[in-house]
């Protein structure tokens, strides 16, 4: 499975919109089969804030749906499967609550945002419980990736824990390849 970009379709009138983010039935047909079992939701109030690169290590791997609610994200997604073609390859999308994109990311993908407005919340559903014991991560400035942030020379704000994650290279993840790279990103439309 690859990361997906999805819009879901948003049905407005002079009240508002409404939007269907999660359709079980509509994503297997995209050849997403999952489970999900837990919603997250962040507040980043600062512009500039970077939460990641996050990942879970077999058994407990997750797989993500991600979707920024108010604000606008850089979100990124990284092929860490070893046995990928595209491995340390990574693929980026503005979310925003403006745009309603989401972005899909399975299970051997390390994810991290960037915000690009103050007060930004994010919002994402995941199919594995968190497990502290294989909580993993990778620095957000690794150069064997090359993650081009959108900084513009700026420093970002980071925790404590994500300011001290290990490269790529000194991490214990270790998952499946399942025969299929990542692919650029192509927006679905719901």
């Amino acid at each position: 499975m690859s990361v997906l970009l999805v819009r879901p379709r948003r049905f407005g009138d002079a009240r508002g919109w409404f939007s269907e983010s999660w359709n079980a039935e509509r994503f297997a047909g995209w050849g997403v089969d999952v489970s999900f079992c837990q919603d997250n939701h962040s507040l980043s109030s600062a512009a500039g804030t970077l939460r990641g690169l996050h990942f879970q290590t077999p058994p407990y791997a997750q797989a993500k749906l991600v979707r920024c609610t108010r604000g606008a994200i850089f979100d990124v997604a990284v092929d860490i499967r070893k046995a990928s073609p595209t491995y340390r390859a990574w693929v980026s999308a503005e979310l925003s609550g403006e745009n309603g994109d989401q972005l899909f990311i399975p299970a051997g993908f390390a994810h991290g945002f960037l915000t690009l407005t103050p007060d930004t919340e994010v919002m994402y559903k995941v199919d594995a419980h968190y497990a502290p014991e294989a909580d993993g991560g990778i620095i957000w400035n690794d150069p064997a990736l090359g993650i081009d942030w959108p900084l513009a020379g700026a420093v970002p704000l980071l925790s404590h824990k994500d300011a001290g994650l290990p490269a790529l290279a000194d991490t214990r993840a270790d998952f499946a390849y399942d025969g299929r790279p990542l692919l650029p990103l192509v927006r679905i439309e719901q």
